[in-house]
């Protein structure tokens, strides 16, 4: 198939990866390409030129010194997405069935899905986040424009009172990561914002008496200054945003890995990418979390709860590593996700509701 695929258009898809959602889309990317399929990624300036890459907003836009005079101007970051995905769906509504047999929505903007039915090609839209207000507006004044599956179950049912969506959750390629013998400290890995709570891992690890390496970029350096930084010392250590290699080697000599959000993460590749070294995870049963973890991987906490997670992260560690790993390989994968994102796209071409 001639798949179009949109991502983000604030953050390159490239490694270190920004969030779980740039990651998604370069595993997507690389993994339709190698099944045979043309794949076009529009994305922004800096993403991986290894893959078929075309950038958003290929005629950049400065707004007026005039316009954004407008006492209801928006700020330049929110012009400059508007008019990428703005000159990215009017390409698409000329010339997309020339290029493109369907295209695969995964940014979080509003255009693609308000646009979709001006596409002379089939859309599906992923969802990839709770409700946000103008995704929703966009839902509601075209609901059958985009068909749409989302990350999870979770983020299905968080979804169902605006549209019906198919669970399809992400996968990782499960060959990328190494098996390892862990035994060593826990880990922590991710943006460091307080909706991961990585203090709270620094306080369960420490309850629990097990040394925490916590690794991910400071997106948020007044939450890191206040929460993170005065928890840091011998027994947890922050060694920066580690690239793919690094990161691997770090979860697989890891005895367990830790997830803290302090939200309903719609997805959450931390736990796949850390079972697939085969290294068990401790977390809060909050989000998706609880599709993806068993008691023969990990153990579950109470969201919030510090102590019940320090419970757990010491249970997690005398998990299997084997089954973890096979646990990853059979329900986490990449090829799966690609099985069903590819039988999604052939009910639409057929005409049929992906939902």
């Amino acid at each position: 198939m001639r798949i179009c695929l949109i991502a983000s258009s604030r953050h390159p898809v490239r490694q270190p990866f920004a969030g779980g959602l740039e990651a998604m889309t370069h595993t997507l990317a690389r993994g339709l390409a190698a099944r045979g399929h043309e794949v076009a990624l529009f994305a922004a300036p800096g993403s991986d030129p290894d893959l078929p890459v075309e950038h958003l907003a290929h005629r950049p836009f400065a707004p007026s010194e005039i316009s954004l005079g407008d006492v209801n101007a928006p700020s330049r970051a929110w012009m400059a997405d508007h008019h990428a995905y703005l000159s990215l769906m009017m390409q698409l509504a000329r010339d997309g069935a020339r290029r493109f047999d369907v295209v695969h929505n995964n940014s979080l903007h509003h255009l693609p899905v308000a646009m979709a039915s001006m596409v002379p090609v089939p859309v599906l839209t992923s969802l990839h986040t709770p409700p946000l207000p103008w995704l929703e507006s966009a839902v509601a004044l075209d609901p059958d424009g985009s068909r749409f599956t989302a990350v999870s179950r979770v983020m299905a049912r968080a979804w169902a009172h605006v549209v019906t969506s198919r669970p399809v959750l992400n996968g990782i390629d499960v060959r990328a990561w190494t098996p390892g013998e862990g035994g060593g400290p826990a880990v922590w890995f991710g943006r460091m914002v307080p909706e991961k709570a990585p203090h709270d891992a620094i306080d369960a690890c420490r309850l629990a008496g097990v040394p925490l390496v916590l690794a991910g970029p400071v997106s948020d350096p007044g939450y890191y200054a206040a929460e993170v930084a005065p928890r840091l010392g011998p027994y947890a250590v922050h060694v920066g945003h580690l690239d793919h290699a690094a990161l691997d080697r770090l979860l697989g000599r890891a005895s367990v890995a830790v997830a803290t959000p302090a939200w309903d993460e719609p997805y959450g590749l931390v736990g796949p990418e850390a079972m697939a070294c085969g290294t068990p995870l401790a977390a809060y049963a909050r989000g998706a979390l609880p599709e993806l973890v068993d008691d023969e991987v990990g153990a579950l906490a109470e969201p919030g709860d510090v102590a019940s997670l320090a419970e757990a992260v010491l249970v997690a560690a005398t998990r299997d590593r084997a089954a973890t790993r096979r646990h990853a390989e059979l329900d986490c994968s990449l090829d799966r996700m690609l099985d069903e994102y590819e039988e999604c796209y052939a009910e639409l071409l057929e005409g049929d509701r992906v939902a």
